[in-house]
Formats: C-alpha cells, sequence, structure tokens
C-alpha cells in the first residue's frame, strides 16, 4: 500500500503539475513578459538621459516592472483550480494543507525568476547597464526578493481566489506586503549599479533575509486558515 507523500514531496507534486499546466498554455508567463519588456521600453522613451543617470532610475524601473509583471502570474495559480473544482479535489486529498501552499509557491517562484531572467538583460540592453561586474550580488538580491515576493502574493492569491473581484483584491491586499521586500532590494540594487563594495549591501540583504523567513512561515502557518468554508 502507497505511502501519502510528505510535506515537500505533496508541494514538489503540486509544483510540478502548476507548472506543467503552465508549460502548455503559456498564457500566464508571456503575458507577464510582455508587460515587462512593454514596461521597460515605456521608461526608457519616457527617460530623459540629460537630467537622470541610467544608474539612478534603472533599480525603481526593475522593481517596479517586476512586482506589476509577478502580479499576473500571482493571481492564475489559483485560477487554475477553479475550472471543474479542481481545487476540492487538492482538499479531500490526503495531503497537509502546507503542501499546498508551498507547491503554489515554488510554482509561482519559478514564475517570477522566468520573468527576471528574461527583463533582467533586457533592462541591461535599453539603459547600458554594467551588469556583468554586479551579477552575483544582484542575482542573490533577486532571488531573496522573489522568495518573498511568492510567499506573500501566494496566501493573498488563495485569499482572493473564491473572491468575484480578485484581479482588483489581489494587487491592493499584497501590494502593501511587498513593500518590505521590494524597497531593500531596490537599495541592493541601486548601490551595486553605482559601483559601491557589495559589503555596504549587507544589510539590506540580511533584511531580505529576514523578512523571507518570517514571511515564509507566518503565511505557511495562516493559508491553512485561508481555506475554510
Amino acid at each position: 500500500m502507497n505511502r501519502p507523500p510528505g510535506l515537500l514531496g505533496a508541494a514538489w507534486l503540486i509544483a510540478r503539475k502548476d507548472l506543467a499546466i503552465e508549460f502548455r498554455s503559456r498564457s500566464a508567463f508571456l503575458s507577464a513578459l510582455v508587460l515587462s519588456l512593454l514596461s521597460l521600453v515605456i521608461f526608457y522613451f519616457a527617460w530623459d538621459p540629460t537630467a537622470v543617470a541610467a544608474v539612478d532610475v534603472a533599480p525603481g524601473i526593475l522593481w517596479v516592472t517586476f512586482t506589476f509583471s509577478g502580479l499576473l502570474g500571482l493571481h492564475r495559480s489559483f485560477g487554475v483550480e477553479a475550472q471543474e473544482r479542481a481545487m476540492d479535489a487538492l482538499l479531500v486529498a490526503p495531503v497537509a494543507r502546507e503542501s499546498i501552499f508551498l507547491g503554489k509557491a515554488l510554482a509561482n517562484f519559478a514564475f517570477v525568476l522566468g520573468v527576471q531572467v528574461v527583463a533582467l538583460p533586457a533592462l541591461a540592453l535599453f539603459y547600458n547597464l554594467p551588469l556583468s561586474v554586479v551579477v552575483g550580488p544582484l542575482a542573490l538580491a533577486m532571488l531573496l526578493a522573489a522568495i518573498g515576493l511568492t510567499c506573500v502574493g501566494t496566501l493573498f492569491a488563495g485569499i482572493t481566489s473564491n473572491t468575484r473581484m480578485a484581479e482588483l483584491l489581489l494587487p491592493v491586499l499584497a501590494l502593501p506586503f511587498f513593500v518590505p521586500i521590494v524597497l531593500p532590494a531596490a537599495q541592493v540594487t541601486a548601490k551595486l549599479l553605482a559601483g559601491r563594495p557589495v559589503d555596504e549591501s549587507l544589510g539590506w540583504f540580511r533584511i531580505l533575509l529576514a523578512f523571507d523567513l518570517v514571511f515564509l512561515y507566518a503565511c505557511m502557518l495562516t493559508f491553512p486558515f485561508t481555506l475554510e468554508d
């Protein structure tokens, strides 16, 4: 007799299922990618290089773009369960509800990373940024920020999934909680692009890591109560 999967095993199965669905349709990823690239283009043509240096304007553009493009995938993470009441099947499955959260968060994390991998080189191309010398620390900052954003976004996507105006409620509820993640990430990006030593950003890295741990733990504990009738 097969035993039900554990916490991480079930989370991986759920994440793999969501990624397989997205890989077949690619609708959310392509929408987020187009939004991020379009935002970069609009900001580029609105930018006056004689007034503001590229290294000064790029961090804000980068994180505004990632924040709003990521919301598209976060909303769809529970939208795929609405068809044929697939969420009910997950709830009656012999897996912990924390596994549902972790699986959804893992799939959303992969989604956000995919957008970042494509949009970051585009940002460097448009604004002629010297990313090669700071790619390691910058990638770490983006990785930590993606963890926090996906944890918070997954929680609120689950809360708003059964509401009539989920598309509007998700940004309203999630964006205030994105601020503690986006601010230190933007500070790290600004210092790195300005050529400052990595040591000056260590404090912001610690803040990012601390918020990631707090949000991951708090969201995983809170998520099961959002599924109660």
